[in-house]
């Protein structure tokens, strides 16, 4: 941490925020300069809105340059603890299968690149190391908690490999966080279909986890979040509509392993459902469609993700996006008022 100033964590946690948003915003013009260069840029579904035609070929992959701009940040501000290391980790890992993805895409110049089981594969082999090492390491609690009603222990059906002291795999437990870690990760990356949507909604939740780490005391995962809002702010400046660059799987994936990865350390498992509420319903929109349609032929949206719905029903681009915003603010508000509550209440 930078000195003297480690006394001040409110402080510390503010500049993180700046750093991340000014390394971003620095480095990407420079970046999109490279990639149109280069003719990198996004492949578009054919089956989507007719208005997103005109964004083929706009740069891709860039969250390439959040991702340094974290990397930079916290290290240069943060405490080289366990925990950033692992949420660093986990974080840039995800980014990493994401820029395959985004490789694979621009190569062979179509709008899927890896197969869903290359990147579900990827995705669980992530969590799944992250939650052992956050049990075994870290010592974090194998339970999940509904605020008010109950503590669920998972950690009852647990096996111990003989390997040094002892790891401990909790199944029930291991079995929850990859279903949230993966499932939030998706949930990102298909809220990321609209100009400044994803980046805009992640950040109000990455402000969201920052103060519930904050007021949980754990200093570094408000760091790691505040630093994850102000990059989301930075890019914000270049992607909102129209966009000039999209963040592509590399900053979608890596956003949303990170929100997962947040919310085991902070033990807001379940109020990460809430505070996420977006993701979560977007994800929902499309499991809910495929489902349908395949039962009966019909569809229950004009089309999913949800955000493209509103589209087809004739709202702007704009006028989903910062509605989305609004939307993913008051459910942030929410989640974090249940959290202040049950610390008062306990």
């Amino acid at each position: 941490m930078l000195g003297s100033y480690a006394a001040y964590p409110t402080f510390i946690v503010f500049l993180a925020v700046v750093v991340t948003m000014v390394l971003t915003m620095v480095l990407m013009p420079g970046f999109i300069r490279f990639l149109r260069r280069s003719a990198i840029g996004q492949q578009v579904r054919d089956d989507g809105p007719e208005t997103h035609l005109v964004k083929q070929g706009t740069p891709t992959m860039g969250g390439l340059v959040m991702l340094v701009a974290v990397i930079a940040c916290t290290l240069l501000v943060g405490v080289p603890t366990p925990e950033m290391f692992l949420l660093l980790g986990a974080t840039v890992a995800a980014g990493l299968l994401g820029l395959v993805d985004d490789a694979s895409k621009v190569m062979h110049e179509r709008s899927l690149g890896l197969t869903p089981s290359a990147k579900l594969l990827g995705q669980f082999a992530i969590a799944t190391i992250f939650v052992l090492v956050a049990v075994n390491v870290i010592g974090i609690k194998p339970t999940v908690t509904i605020p008010f009603v109950y503590t669920f222990d998972l950690g009852i059906l647990e096996t111990v490999l003989p390997v040094g002291e002892g790891i401990s795999i909790p199944w029930l437990y291991v079995l929850f966080v990859n279903i949230l870690m993966v499932g939030m990760c998706n949930a990102v990356n298909l809220t990321d279909g609209l100009d400044g949507l994803a980046a805009g909604t992640v950040m109000v939740v990455m402000i969201a986890m920052a103060g519930i780490a904050f007021r949980s005391g754990v200093l570094e995962p408000a760091v790691f979040s505040a630093a994850l809002a102000g990059a989301c702010v930075g890019f914000l400046w270049f992607n909102s509509y129209p966009a000039d660059i999209f963040m592509g799987d590399t900053g979608s994936l890596a956003l949303g392993m990170a929100f997962g990865g947040l919310a085991v350390l902070t033990k807001t498992e379940v109020l990460s459902l809430i505070i996420g509420g977006l993701f979560v319903a977007e994800a929902l929109s499309v499991m809910i469609q495929v489902f349908y349609f395949k039962k009966t032929h019909k569809r229950i949206f004009l089309m999913a993700p949800l955000h493209h719905h509103f589209e087809k029903k004739g709202w702007s681009e704009t006028k989903v996006v910062v509605r989305f915003w609004i939307v993913s603010g008051m459910l942030a508000a929410v989640g974090f008022a249940l959290y202040f509550a049950t610390t008062v209440a306990g």
